[in-house]
């Protein structure tokens, strides 16, 4: 990764305030604060609280944590120093929803020592960006500790609206601070005012338990950070973090998500030639014909990728199913499955493999598969109901992350597990799942939310399908699905989900009978036309669960989503092109009065960065539009 610029400060002092027991962070903009202090009227028990421009985001709230046999650390205690650095640099991604990003902020470390034996030494770090504020514990021990608990909290001064879910995969639910719960998802997102979005969250979750969000049972304005068991260490250590994201809006906290990159550390993999994002087709037949035909349409459609999904090497939940070997599941497909020769017959035109297999195998055979894969000429593996939450589970996963980069490997991580920002340190993770995607057939009104929630944390593999029954039965409309595929950012962008090439073969009793053909037509230029990352992203407008317009660059060229839940007026500003410059608009756009497959109306115009487009959209539609610069 380089960097392009980079200003660092460094000194160390002595508290100076009147009481030496309260420590301000204040971002380079300072707009936002971290206050730090120890309350002398509850024993010197360690708090913060932070505050936007004058407002209290996050009032007074616990600090600490926990430990097996032995006293807590969160009171008791006395600063002893501070150490002050700030970071002002440029660096560019493997890939990312912009080709740049801007990691500014102000870092002070407190060190804390007990006053009463055994006077344990130890460290809260707190940066304050001007995209929110961090903090984690650092903490000193040449023993073996188990921690039991944080107390680490986020007390408010309302019940403020906030979005709920308790699983990775569930249904975001519309809420506020006392309906909570116990276990919920990050990030979590709060309506602190018309003007003022958070989210809380925590980034290089790597060897810990994962954190959730319990809400107090003695406080229903306070919610406690809960970890998904003990964490043990040897030696000193230091916790995951934990954040506040700020904004004005939904949009802005959206804009804003390469806060949680910025709390991991940069690439750990020299040589990134060989990590290439890029559209995916499934093979849903697990048959040589059906592989060579998703090849074919693949070299034709501009996707880089085929994948087989589970069901290639055996029934994918036994444990005696050997991933070594290409043994077809006969409840999935009657086969023949020569995969070897569609790995050749790909390679040859260009189109590269991904396999998945399930956390069963890949617990018993993770050594073994990827030198193996490699072997074959697999470029990817897609790493199914992955074990997630434990410090065991979690440590295991992202080994098995670094694990496969020795190999080459590109992956995807699917079901529970949701980002913290690792794939900067490794970007051979180009995406995973932990969202409600296609496959639970969400409806627009909840991909509204998904978008402005868990697509703060980083890529999302939604499984987009189009010509599956289930795009105008349940989930919106066509044109609903092609903006789904630029709104929701995945570098490995998964198309056509539930369909299939037409000359794939029709099995019976296979996949096949319920995967829909895709039919040669004039929509699939939208699809061979889309990149998976990009040079510049803007939210041109949004507002969760309602509605979101989104505009995001590729070279010289934009591309922009839009998606409504209720039917309202679009008018689309398009003083994001460059200035002077012509532009070719092709407007994809639904008119159930077609006699079309998808019933999707495609409109060119000359366009420039005054111009302003306007369309009525309906019930639970979409708009899609691609802008190519004119020469």
């Amino acid at each position: 990764m380089k960097f392009l610029s980079a200003v660092l400060a460094f000194h160390l002092f002595i508290i100076f305030s009147s009481n030496g027991s309260e420590v301000k962070v204040k971002s380079p903009d300072k707009k936002n604060v971290v206050i730090v202090k120890l309350n002398s009227e509850k024993d010197n028990s360690l708090v913060y609280s932070v505050i936007n421009q004058g407002i209290i985001i996050v009032a007074e709230s616990p600090l600490g944590l926990a430990f097996e046999n032995q006293v807590p650390l969160n009171n008791k205690l006395q600063i002893v120093s501070t150490t002050q650095n700030e970071v002002n640099e440029s660096w560019k991604p493997v890939y990312g929803e912009k080709n740049q990003y801007l990691n500014h902020y102000n870092e002070t470390t407190v060190n804390f020592r007990e006053l009463n034996a055994p006077f344990r030494d130890f460290s809260l770090v707190v940066r304050a960006y001007n995209e929110g504020i961090a903090f984690r514990y650092l903490v000193k021990t040449d023993q073996p500790v188990t921690i039991t608990r944080e107390f680490t909290g986020f007390k408010f001064k309302k019940d403020f609206t906030s979005w709920i879910a308790v699983k990775a995969q569930a249904k975001y639910s519309k809420g506020s601070i006392s309906k909570t719960g116990k276990g919920c998802e990050r990030p979590y997102v709060i309506e602190i005012a018309e003007n003022k979005y958070i989210a809380l969250g925590e980034a290089t979750l790597v060897d810990h338990a994962r954190m959730k969000f319990d809400r107090s049972e003695t406080d229903s304005l306070l919610l406690l950070a809960s970890l998904d068991g003990k964490v043990e260490y040897k030696s000193s250590f230091s916790t995951p973090w934990r954040y506040v994201m700020i904004a004005d809006s939904p949009g802005k906290l959206l804009e804003q998500n390469s806060f949680i990159l910025n709390l991991n550390d940069p690439s750990a993999i020299k040589d990134v030639s060989w990590i290439r994002p890029g559209k995916v087709i499934r093979e849903v037949t697990l048959t040589t014909v059906g592989g060579k035909a998703c090849v074919d349409f693949a070299a034709r459609h501009n996707i880089a990728y085929v994948e087989f999904d589970a069901g290639w090497y055996g029934p994918e939940n036994s444990n005696t199913s050997d991933a070594t070997t290409i043994t077809v599941d006969p409840a999935r497909s009657p086969g023949p499955l020569a995969l070897h020769d569609v790995i050749s017959y790909g390679k040859e035109r260009g189109i590269g493999t991904i396999l998945y297999v399930n956390q069963k195998a890949l617990s018993r055979q993770l050594d073994t598969i990827l030198p193996l894969y490699q072997f074959w000429g697999v470029k990817g593996i897609k790493y199914g109901f992955v074990d997630v939450g434990s410090q065991k589970n979690t440590s295991w996963l992202h080994e098995a992350i670094r694990k496969a980069a020795k190999y080459q490997l590109m992956l995807d991580i699917h079901d529970e597990y949701r980002p913290t920002g690792y794939s900067r340190t490794y970007p051979n993770l180009l995406t995973q799942e932990g969202i409600r995607g296609d496959e639970e057939s969400p409806d627009n009104q909840h991909v509204l939310i998904t978008i402005f929630t868990r697509m703060l944390a980083g890529a999302g593999d939604h499984t987009n399908c189009y010509f599956a029954p289930r795009v105008e039965e349940k989930m919106g409309s066509h044109v609903s699905q092609m903006a789904k595929a630029i709104c929701i950012y995945s570098p490995w962008q998964f198309v056509y989900w539930y369909d299939r090439p037409e000359n794939s073969p029709r099995n019976k009793g296979g996949a096949g009978q319920t995967n829909p053909f895709i039919p040669e037509i004039e929509d699939l230029s939208f699809y061979d036309a889309l990149p998976t990352v990009w040079d510049n992203t803007k939210v041109l407008e949004g507002k969760i669960g309602e509605y979101v317009t989104i505009a995001r660059k590729s070279e010289d060229d934009w591309f922009v989503g839009s998606l409504t839940d209720q039917p309202r007026k679009l008018t689309t500003r398009l003083k994001f092109l460059d200035k002077g410059a012509k532009y070719e608009a092709t407007i994809y756009i639904d008119d159930s009065s077609l006699n079309t497959p998808a019933r999707v109306r495609i409109i060119k115009k000359l366009v420039s960065s005054v111009s302003q487009l306007s369309f009525d959209l309906k019930y639970k539609n979409g708009l899609a539009i691609i802008l190519k610069k004119v020469p």
